[in-house]
């Protein structure tokens, strides 16, 4: 009779580690604001970007080139790692995990990437673009204002798409942990079903010997 309370007991164990709702809910709008954030700076800095490569003014290139230096230095770093900390508040503290599901995985992986070359190649390039105009010169290479934002625009768009479609299933962990939790269901309830049938069985048998 001792036997039913173990699930139990495992059941509210893996609820503490989740976050509760009213958590959750708060962990995905900021989630979903930063995500949105980083896609309409990124767009930002990539019109500003052709807007510099294409103009033949000198004050426009400076104009755009010191704008993509605000964006980088002070908007686009802490929305990216906002975006990167709340998706894995979001991940390790629900259902999904961080390594169960491959979109999942993979997601993490595109945004922890993007935030490095955001760090080690965008600002970089915008940085020494900045100093080049800055002194006199002209811009020295357009792909410095140019293909950061393109890389990083387009590994956000491939981001929503799987985060709507949610492609690609388990990965091996996953499966490994859906399975292991079907065996402790199944061994959980076995030993309350024969607890049940042994009392029932218990009670009918002075009803038989009565008889």
């Amino acid at each position: 009779m001792s036997m039913p309370s173990t699930p139990s007991k495992n059941t509210s164990s893996a609820s503490a580690k989740r976050l509760s709702r009213p958590a959750r809910r708060a962990a995905l709008v900021v989630h979903v604001v930063a995500s949105a954030s980083w896609v309409g700076l990124t767009l930002g800095l990539l019109a500003l970007g052709i807007t510099a490569a294409g103009t033949g003014s000198a004050v426009t290139v400076e104009a755009s080139v010191r704008a993509m230096k605000l964006f980088a230095d002070w908007l686009l770093l802490p929305v990216a790692f906002l975006t990167l900390v709340s998706g894995l508040v979001l991940s390790l503290g629900t259902q999904w995990g961080l390594a169960r599901h491959r979109w999942v995985y993979v997601k993490f992986w595109l945004t922890l990437a993007t935030t490095t070359a955001t760090v080690f190649a965008l600002r970089p390039g915008v940085n020494s673009a900045v100093a080049a105009v800055t002194a006199g010169g002209p811009l020295p290479d357009a792909g410095d204002v140019m293909m950061g934002p393109i890389v990083s625009l387009s590994a956000y768009l491939f981001m929503t798409v799987i985060s709507v479609l949610k492609p690609w299933g388990l990965t091996k962990r996953g499966r490994r942990l859906r399975e292991a939790s079907g065996r402790r269901s199944g061994t959980a309830t076995k030993p309350a079903d024969s607890a049940d049938s042994a009392d029932s069985a218990g009670q009918a048998r002075p009803a038989r010997l009565g008889a």
